[in-house]
């Protein structure tokens, strides 16, 4: 076998574990946010009927209102446990058997969410998105911390990065299922909330068959038979002495430790200005209102002044914008580097946020403004699909080693949930209150974060974990002054990669 055919079994093997654990993982999450706009006004005739047979009387507009906001946001809240839970469950079950182990809470949501209607029970529903939150919750977290310990390094950003384009897809197809002409009817939107199940059974039937994550096997269960068999599939070649010889020393240095629980990856204070990137990145990731847009795509667009019968149609527009953008994006990110990509995004997020603010301004006084709307709308999705939407999910694998990646995917994916769950609530409250000048506070976290990320990230593109958390050493004057110890520093115990291929004849 020559080198290219070998090259093309590495990407043949890579991309199937890619597309099995992302079909069951981050495609559910962007699923499961865009599918609920659809049946809006069927749910909410549900809950006012059931109100009137319980208890006889019908709900006012408000109350329907509030308890439809608190069933769209608390997919957020699920998703917050689940994060919390995808630490633990990556250390004992493996990133790939917390991948599939997560699909239980996906199945049970599916029973309720079909059930709902037959049980003349809402709350079934809320459980269901809470459960699906938990769902998601997991597979955000674990699915790039599974992607990036598989990929090898210089396909590390593009392999992470598709993370980014299933939520995209999975949001485009959750749009579409969402028509009126599929599974959109008021005598279908059941079916509609539970066909989540169907991606779920595609993961379980396909993932068992693709490998475990090599750093995992090596440095959290010292398997070294299993991690050589594992980068042998991956690779389809048996010569990766240079990535052996990293996975051996992060070995190596991390000793006889185990991975750090939660308070100890805050504790450290060596870790703490990584720890503040992944932080302040993921809560821009959600504070800019970007998912809050196919949580209420209804009603921007019909401030915007959209004819009814178009947005179910426009709101498609908005899915396939951010699936194109990560596809590109996904393509630029090992040659325009994360920076970039991030604090750009942002940039041009935040201009798209002013246009957006004078055209809803001009509406009713100069003709196509409603048009100029819509069109922003794509733009600021299309910018955030170039970046941010991807790049963030990729930090903490490349900002963190071995032992501190579960807990600070944690840290990302609460700081996330937490405050989509906040978006989720105000938003409503927000276009009312501040009607054409909605998306302001938006253009702010735009440009902040854009500032942030320009000044506190270092490009991680093509560099080793050492070499990351010198540069971020160097930043550190206070940690540098303090004699804080470097990760790159070679360990005497450091196992030569070359007599563990010959020992365990890869």
């Amino acid at each position: 076998m020559n080198d290219t055919m070998k090259r093309g079994g590495c990407t043949r093997t890579l991309a199937l574990t890619v597309c099995s654990a992302a079909i069951g993982g981050t495609f559910q999450y962007g699923y499961n946010i865009s599918i609920i706009n659809a049946p809006t006004a069927y749910v909410q005739k549900f809950i006012n009927e059931t109100c009137m047979k319980r208890w006889g009387a019908s709900l006012e507009a408000s109350q329907v209102t509030l308890m439809w906001t608190f069933i769209v946001s608390i997919y957020s809240l699920g998703g917050l446990l689940g994060s919390l839970l995808a630490g633990p469950m990556a250390i004992k079950c493996g990133r790939k058997g917390a991948l599939l182990l997560n699909n239980c809470f996906l199945f049970v949501s599916s029973v309720l969410a079909l059930c709902s209607r037959s049980a003349g029970s809402f709350e079934m529903i809320i459980l269901a998105r809470l459960l699906v939150g938990v769902n998601a919750g997991v597979s955000m977290n674990v699915q790039p911390m599974y992607f990036g310990e598989s990929a090898p390094k210089h396909l590390r950003g593009a392999v992470a990065f598709s993370s980014a384009v299933f939520t995209a897809l999975g949001i485009l197809m959750g749009q579409v299922m969402g028509l009126t002409e599929v599974l959109g009817s008021e005598s279908l939107w059941p079916y509609l909330l539970a066909s989540n199940a169907l991606p779920g059974v595609v993961q379980l039937v396909t993932l068992p068959w693709f490998p475990e994550s090599p750093r995992y096997l090596l440095i959290d269960r010292g398997d070294r038979e299993a991690c050589g068999q594992a980068l042998k599939r991956l690779r389809a070649c048996s010569v990766f002495t240079d990535e052996l010889e990293e996975i051996l020393q992060e070995r190596a240095e991390a000793g006889e430790a185990h991975a750090k629980t939660l308070w100890e990856l805050l504790s450290d204070r060596s870790l703490r200005r990584q720890l503040c990137t992944v932080m302040v990145a993921s809560s821009a990731m959600m504070l800019c209102g970007n998912d809050s847009i196919y949580f209420y795509a209804s009603y921007i667009f019909q401030e915007a002044g959209i004819p009814t019968d178009r947005i179910q149609y426009v709101t498609i527009g908005t899915g396939a914008c951010e699936f194109t953008s990560a596809l590109v994006c996904n393509l630029l990110i090992e040659r325009v580097g994360r920076r970039l990509l991030l604090a750009g995004g942002y940039l041009l997020m935040a201009c798209w946020a002013v246009v957006f603010t004078v055209a809803l301004s001009l509406e009713g006084k100069v003709a196509g403004m409603p048009y100029l709307s819509m069109v922003c709308m794509f733009a600021y999705i299309l910018s955030f699909g170039m970046g941010p939407a991807g790049v963030t999910g990729i930090l903490p694998a490349e900002l963190f080693d071995q032992m501190a990646r579960p807990a600070a995917y944690m840290v990302a994916g609460s700081m996330m949930w937490l405050n989509l769950f906040l978006i989720g609530m105000a938003f409503p409250f927000i276009v009312k209150g501040l009607g054409q000048f909605c998306f302001i506070p938006f253009c702010g976290v735009c440009v902040t974060a854009c500032l942030f990320v320009s000044f506190a990230l270092p490009e991680t593109k093509g560099r080793t974990l050492a070499e990351i958390t010198e540069e971020f050493e160097k930043r550190n004057k206070k940690g540098t002054a303090n004699g804080l110890p470097k990760y790159g520093q070679q360990c005497q115990s450091l196992t030569d990669p070359s007599e563990f291929l010959e020992t365990e004849k890869i």
